[in-house]
């Protein structure tokens, strides 16, 4: 990479540092080339991002951003995952570190917030953002449909009564 090349890289590093929700730092020694497609799938179809940075470069970005405490984690072979959402890139690594023991999570940053890799895997725990908008909808709806039902039990029930006595006078 050229000077300006890196100059450039740095500011849209620090950027997305600045903008994400949640950035998870992890160490993926041993990954193919196929499996790291494979990740980058995973993590594009969750809204979310892996880039593999300098770690100098990365050090540099971080400065300024809420994010900057993690800068001690950039050592090795250091993958970023990040997401405006802040549950679906700490989800997203954490299922793939589940089944590949080659991607391993060493911290990262929600907020101000700095995570070690046990507080990565307590925020991939939670519902994202859609799961949680979800169940909002689906408790905001739930006691409208009950007192619809309950409205239109008594109707129903007057209508039964005077179907009732209809048949009964037809008989009679």
């Amino acid at each position: 990479m050229e000077r300006a090349e890196k100059l450039e890289f740095v500011t849209e590093l620090h950027e997305t540092f600045k903008a994400s929700g949640a950035v998870v730092v992890a160490r993926y020694v041993g990954l193919t080339v196929a499996q790291m497609n494979d990740l980058r799938s995973k993590m594009r179809a969750s809204g979310a991002t892996v880039k593999v940075a300098k770690n100098r470069l990365a050090k540099i970005a971080l400065q300024g951003t809420d994010a900057e405490p993690i800068a001690g984690l950039f050592e090795g072979q250091t993958l970023i995952a990040y997401s405006s959402d802040p549950i679906a890139a700490p989800k997203v690594a954490n299922d793939y570190a589940k089944g590949n023991d080659k991607l391993v999570i060493l911290g990262g940053s929600m907020g101000k917030t700095t995570l070690d890799a046990d507080g990565v895997r307590a925020l991939a725990s939670l519902p994202s953002l859609d799961e949680l908008r979800g169940k909002l909808v689906g408790m905001i709806q739930t006691p409208a449909t009950r007192i619809a039902g309950v409205v239109a039990a008594p109707a129903a029930q007057l209508a039964r009564v005077f179907a009732a006595y209809a048949k009964k006078d037809e008989a009679a």
